[in-house]
């Protein structure tokens, strides 16, 4: 088993602080392919984006879990296809796709998503929004073969703060070779935002996954930077580190968010 690794105060603090936001006391990672925490806001009735998630595990999982494939040294591709139906819901698909030592580059699942938001009409005082998201998945990248994600969003601006939560509901639908399978698993994210300028954000992000033992579960942070380049193109830069032996220990990711309109 890996060690766990030192890690700076200040990371520990953060860390407690997501986990008092997310889930009092037991909390439970991240979806390799797409490592983000949701804003609550939806595309534009009309608009068209694509979003490109390529990430590296740098230090994951050395060994099979049944027929998951170890995670280290694992790169993941994923494109994210994004279109406004209205003002106040989107839909997307995504195709995923990685790379694994010995088998090489190769498919790794497909996925359609759901989203609908309150509008700003109705001045609440935090914005909200749902997601529902169909996954496909070969046996090497998850258990089961058809997966069903639950996502609510919770945002909330103060100053240059921008804060998100999303309690996320996952549950295995349908196991490889047929079997139903699965029981809804908490998979709590968060992320706090500081616009340094109106270009540049420093982020901290928390993913989490419950297991039904302690060994089980899944607490990663992710400090990064968000980099707004006009005309709604978007960078986001990040590396992760897991906090317990579960899960990958040292992850680096980026987004690119492409507007086109």
């Amino acid at each position: 088993m890996l060690s766990k690794p030192a890690l700076p105060r200040v990371a520990r603090i953060a860390v407690m602080l997501f986990a008092a936001i997310t889930l009092p006391g037991r909390l439970a990672a991240q979806d390799p392919f797409e490592i983000e925490v949701y804003g609550y806001r939806t595309a534009a009735r009309g608009e068209w984006e694509l979003d490109t998630h390529l990430n590296y595990v740098a230090r994951g999982t050395s060994a099979f879990d049944g027929t998951v494939a170890p995670s280290e040294h694992q790169g993941h591709l994923a494109f994210e296809l994004t279109h406004g139906l209205t003002d106040h819901w989107e839909v997307a698909a995504y195709l995923l796709s990685a790379y694994r030592p010995g088998p090489g580059f190769g498919y790794a699942g497909a996925r359609v998503r759901s989203r609908v938001r309150v509008p700003e009409a109705w001045r609440l005082p935090v914005g909200l929004s749902l997601a529902a998201e169909l996954e496909f998945s070969p046996a090497a990248y998850d258990e089961s073969a058809i997966g069903l994600e639950i996502r609510p969003i919770v945002e909330r601006r103060l100053g240059r703060l921008l804060f998100d939560v999303d309690p996320v509901l996952e549950r295995g639908l349908r196991a490889h070779g047929g079997a139903r399978t699965g029981e809804w698993e908490f998979e709590p994210s968060a992320r706090v935002g500081f616009a340094v300028s109106p270009t540049v954000e420093l982020s901290l992000e928390y993913y989490g996954k419950l297991g039904e033992i302690a060994a089980d579960r899944v607490h990663q942070i992710y400090p990064g930077v968000d980099l707004r380049l006009g005309e709604g193109f978007e960078i986001n830069l990040g590396v992760g580190f897991g906090l317990t032996s579960a899960g990958s220990r040292i992850v680096m990711k980026t987004r690119f968010e492409i507007p086109l309109d």
